[in-house]
């Protein structure tokens, strides 16, 4: 164990593979060259359609201790997971390397899968079950969680090989070109597949909607994809809303949206300016808010970026920005609006923030707004553990935003059901206070103390500025010390900073 930059004991050896302490932000510089797949060929009549799973993992064969990734764009809807790990279960192949980009509480099933023999060990985002059963020590091997582009990152380096991913296609024609934007499971952009399709060994697309060559729009070509295997249905569209899509009504929510919309507009707020924000209930909030504002200042914005929403269409519909750049639909308003709008653009994760590549799109990111489980004095975010330890949450983009944005601000209750979120120090650092400029809750805000800046332009506002120290001895008064979490030694996952160094690990949870 080696202690890192921001103070955490952590490995340098995870699974048998060796990873770098996380430095800080900045100081890991990229190395080595873009790794690349198989050589293979589909000559001219050959089918890519198979009649089963089953036939298409007998032909790119898949073996024991193989790694298989999926995309989550279909979120808490998603049936491709459990289809085909269920698949794999059947035909005996075991010690499977799951690579997911993320995993919800649909996946559920995959639980048992951890003990039997069927998954080692999930490298990715586990949203509910998944992740408290490996908090419990469920998973044989050491979970290793990261963002959505430092994935990117680890495949295109080598540092994760993936033997074959699987794409669920909402439509797909024979020959392997594949959207999102139509067929009866439509879910908009499939931009976290791309890369796992271009550098996987073998790509099967899973389809509900196999129509006439050649689909078009086309999100991932056919040259990537070896077979299409059709099943009666690869998901609920619906359950991508999964999560908190609708703006807050709490009066303490708003007025943290009311208190963020402040410092935007007296830092950032100009036109041609760009933002980024989330689909919580706050940063609905803060959203819906801008584009009010933007609308009576006669303010136009260069791009929106990130997840998109009904209120990010609504802005590109009524004039407010220029473009939006889409990874991923939230709600059905945004899938169709990806289909109707040529300014609505699908934004593959390497293009997103890849910090190892000539440039993403969060470094022209003026402003974003995240959310966290936990802050702490040093205004490090947590976002993957809860205050008892329990592994609940995947990272997703929040490291890319705030490591790019001109200005981050996270945007947290002081407590949450008795228990404060602002802290001495947080349960795991996800994301490094050094990019972090300003925390914003109900009580009042507090601005990194690098953000000289920022304190300047707050100067006159009726925003109450405070310490952090004195935000999280706020809640304690509150709420009295928070309790640490009883943990045990064994490490069961690994929370890496966007570079590929560890920025932290969680240890495994004790049952009572």
């Amino acid at each position: 164990m080696v202690k890192n930059a921001v103070g955490r004991e952590v490995p340098s050896e995870i699974n048998g593979q060796r990873f770098k302490p996380f430095a800080g932000v900045g100081k890991t510089l990229p190395e080595g060259r873009r790794a690349g797949s198989l050589v293979r060929m589909a000559p001219r009549g050959r089918s890519k359609v198979l009649n089963s799973l089953e036939e298409a993992i007998r032909k790119v064969g898949l073996e024991d201790g193989m790694t298989v990734s999926f995309h989550h764009h279909l979120r808490n809807g998603d049936y491709v997971v459990n289809m085909v790990m269920e698949t794999i279960r059947k035909m005996g192949i075991k010690n499977i390397r799951v690579f997911p980009t993320a995993l919800f509480p649909v996946h559920k099933p995959l639980v048992p899968m951890l003990t039997d023999g069927t998954i080692r060990r999930i490298e990715g985002s586990m949203n509910g079950p998944l992740g408290e059963a490996t908090s419990y020590g469920a998973m044989r091997e050491t979970a290793v969680l990261r963002s959505h582009s430092g994935r990117v990152r680890a495949v295109e380096t080598g540092e994760v090989k993936i033997d074959v991913a699987f794409i669920a296609a909402p439509t797909a024609d024979p020959y392997g070109n594949l959207n999102g934007v139509d067929g009866p499971s439509a879910c908009g952009p499939l931009a976290y597949g791309m890369v796992d399709a271009y550098h996987a060994d073998h790509t099967v697309a899973i389809t509900d909607h196999l129509v006439s060559y050649p689909a078009h729009p086309i999100s991932i070509y056919q040259h990537m994809i070896d077979y299409v295997v059709p099943v009666e249905k690869i998901g609920d569209p619906a359950g991508i809303m999964s999560g908190t899509l609708r703006i807050t009504t709490s009066p303490s929510r708003l007025k943290i949206a009311r208190y963020a919309l402040e410092i935007i507009d007296r830092v950032a707020l100009r036109d041609g300016f760009s933002f980024q924000a989330g689909a919580g209930g706050i940063s609905l909030a803060v959203t819906k808010f801008l584009g009010d504002l933007m609308k009576k200042r006669g303010i136009k914005a260069s791009f929106i970026n990130g997840g998109v929403t009904k209120y990010v269409v609504d802005m590109l519909h009524e004039g407010l920005v220029d473009v939006v750049f889409d990874g991923q639909a939230f709600d059905l308003d945004a899938v169709r609006s990806l289909k109707e709008d040529m300014n609505h653009i699908e934004t593959p994760l390497a293009m997103y923030g890849n910090p190892h590549s000539s440039g993403g799109i969060v470094n022209m990111l003026d402003v974003g707004v995240l959310g966290a489980t936990e802050v702490d004095v040093d205004f490090n975010v947590n976002v993957n553990t809860h205050s008892d330890g329990l592994l609940l949450h995947g990272i997703g983009g929040h490291q890319e935003v705030a490591a790019g944005s001109a200005l981050t601000i996270v945007t947290v209750p002081l407590y949450r059901y008795r228990v404060p979120v602002i802290r001495e120090s947080v349960t795991t650092v996800t994301t490094p206070g050094e990019v972090i400029d300003v925390v914003v809750t109900e009580r009042g805000i507090a601005i990194n103390p690098k953000r000289d800046d920022i304190l300047e332009a707050m100067r006159g506002s009726k925003v109450p500025i405070y310490d952090i120290q004195d935000l999280q001895k706020k809640a304690e008064r509150i709420c009295g010390k928070p309790q640490e979490p009883d943990v045990e030694d064994e490490i069961i996952a690994a929370i890496m900073w966007r570079d590929g160094t560890v920025i932290d690990v969680v240890r495994k949870v004790k049952k009572h």
